[in-house]
Parts: C-alpha cells; sequence; structure tokens
C-alpha cells in the first residue's frame, strides 16, 4: 500500500476538483493507488465539487445562538450559502448550517476567518464546508458572522415563509435593565435595518458625503443660499433618523424613538448586528 502523502492528496483534488476528506477516504478505500482513487471519486459523483467553486451561493441560511458568559451572554450568528433556496430549505443544510455554528462557539471565534480555522468533527471547519459541496450538490460557502457580547444578548430569527429557514437575524447586546425592551429593539433591527447604534458612530467621511449631497440638492432646488445650511442640517437629521437605530421612530409606536424605549425602561443598547441572507460579499 502506498503511503498515502500531502503531496498526494494535493494530487489527486488538483485532477479531480474533489474536497480534501473525499480524496483521503478514496485514497484510503484503494489503498493509495491514484487510478483507483481518480475512479471512486468519479464513481461517487464528487469529482465536480471543487469546480462548484466557481459558482455564486446567495441562497441559505443564518444559525444563530446566544450563550452565557462569566460577563453576561454571548450572541452568535453565522449565515451558510447556497446556490438555490431549494437546498438552503433542507433539514440536513439546516442541520449543517447548526453545526458549523456550534463549532464556532465551541472555538469562540470573532471573526468569520476564525470560524473556518475552528476545529470541526473531522478536520476543521474550512475543510468540512468544502467536503459539504459533494453532500448537497451545490457550492457552500460561510458568509457572514456576527458576534456580540454584553449583560443581556437578544436574537430575533426571521423567517420570509414557513418552508423557509431563518433569512434575517438581528442581534442586540443591552445592560440589564435594556433586557426587557431588547426584543422590541430586535424586531426593530430586523426590520428597518438601521445602520449604526448612534449619530457618533457615522463615520466622518459619510456624514460629510451626506452633507456635501444635501448641500447641492438644496443649491439646485434654488433655495437663497442663506437658508441652505440650516435645509442641510434638517436633510442630515432625516439621514440619521433613517439609520441610526436610537434615532429611528419605533415601529409599533411612531410616536416615539427606540431611543425613548430604552429610556423608558432606564436601560442601555450596547450594540447590535443584522445578517440578512445573500446581503454580504458575493461568491
Amino acid at each position: 500500500m502506498a503511503k498515502i502523502t500531502a503531496a498526494l492528496i494535493k494530487q489527486v483534488r488538483e485532477d479531480t476538483g474533489a474536497g480534501m476528506m473525499d480524496v483521503k477516504k478514496a485514497l484510503t478505500e484503494a489503498e493509495g493507488d491514484v487510478a483507483r482513487a481518480k475512479e471512486i471519486i468519479r464513481a461517487k459523483g464528487i469529482q465536480a465539487a471543487g469546480k462548484r467553486e466557481g459558482r455564486k451561493a446567495q441562497e441559505g441560511t443564518i444559525a444563530s445562538t446566544v450563550v452565557d458568559s462569566a460577563n453576561g451572554q454571548v450572541g452568535y450568528a453565522a449565515e451558510l450559502n447556497s446556490e438555490t433556496d431549494f437546498v438552503a430549505k433542507t433539514p440536513k443544510f439546516v442541520e449543517f448550517a447548526d453545526g458549523i455554528l456550534a463549532d464556532a462557539v465551541k472555538a469562540e471565534a470573532a471573526d468569520a476567518e476564525a470560524v473556518l480555522a475552528a476545529p470541526a468533527e473531522d478536520g476543521t471547519v474550512k475543510e468540512a464546508i468544502e467536503e459539504a459541496a459533494a453532500l448537497f450538490g451545490e457550492h457552500v460557502k460561510l458568509g457572514q458572522f456576527a458576534k456580540l457580547e454584553g449583560p443581556h444578548v437578544e436574537i430575533y430569527a426571521h423567517k420570509k415563509s414557513a418552508e423557509m429557514p431563518p433569512s434575517i437575524v438581528a442581534m442586540i447586546a443591552t445592560d440589564e435593565a435594556g433586557a426587557a425592551v431588547a426584543h422590541e429593539a430586535a424586531l426593530q433591527i430586523s426590520a428597518m435595518d438601521a445602520k449604526w447604534l448612534t449619530r457618533e458612530d457615522v463615520p466622518a467621511d459619510i456624514v460629510e458625503s451626506e452633507r456635501r449631497v444635501a448641500t447641492e440638492k438644496s443649491l439646485a432646488e434654488g433655495k437663497p443660499e442663506k437658508i441652505v445650511p440650516k435645509i442641510v442640517e434638517g436633510r442630515l437629521n432625516a439621514f440619521f433618523k433613517e439609520n441610526v437605530l436610537l434615532e429611528q421612530q419605533f415601529v409599533k409606536d411612531p410616536s416615539k424613538t427606540v431611543g425613548d424605549l430604552f429610556k423608558q425602561a432606564g436601560g442601555q443598547a450596547l450594540a447590535f448586528a443584522r445578517l440578512e441572507v445573500g446581503k454580504g460579499a458575493e461568491a
């Protein structure tokens, strides 16, 4: 039996496009015989797995969970993409996504790169996802990932239809008092897609760009120059009210803002995240 080396595995992977674990299994079954291993891979219909990586995967699901920590709670959310919603809604795909999230939590991963490097049942999460292409017959990839920590973390997972898994996950970290309105805030995040928590969080270059646009628009509309600065400030405030969570009108009671909601509860919102299937970088 020929020794199954890394170089041998690399050769067969390059020749077949199959995933690493499939190649290892085929070579073991073929007792190191490369030609026979290729036949096994072809017979199992996994030869094209590697070639699927060039196809876009913009459907999928988002797995999420909250775990207790020494300082409160930690929320995790991970998007797993497939090419079609047909695959995304299968119980096996949803279960696989949950497994990827469990590996991320166990590794205490802080970002997508750390998730891919995390140990899985056999190898790393990255290798497990590569192997999943053969299992599902489509390109599969890890999409967006978020992690929040705080005294309390609330998650709302939204399904666009009953037969589909969660496609939007809103997650918010609050202090203990803020926990009383955290669920309402998570619903708001899911529905209204805020970009920042406070106006101080909006990058200066974005504020300056909005200011320039508002100024040029006001002048183009023929507004008197002496009142343009006031109009610009009004338009900037409208931009903040649309995009800043704590300044948004509360969807269930537009007479108050989300910030008012937390003030009435005597609590604070610390951070939030919103993931929506297919809204991350294309791949």
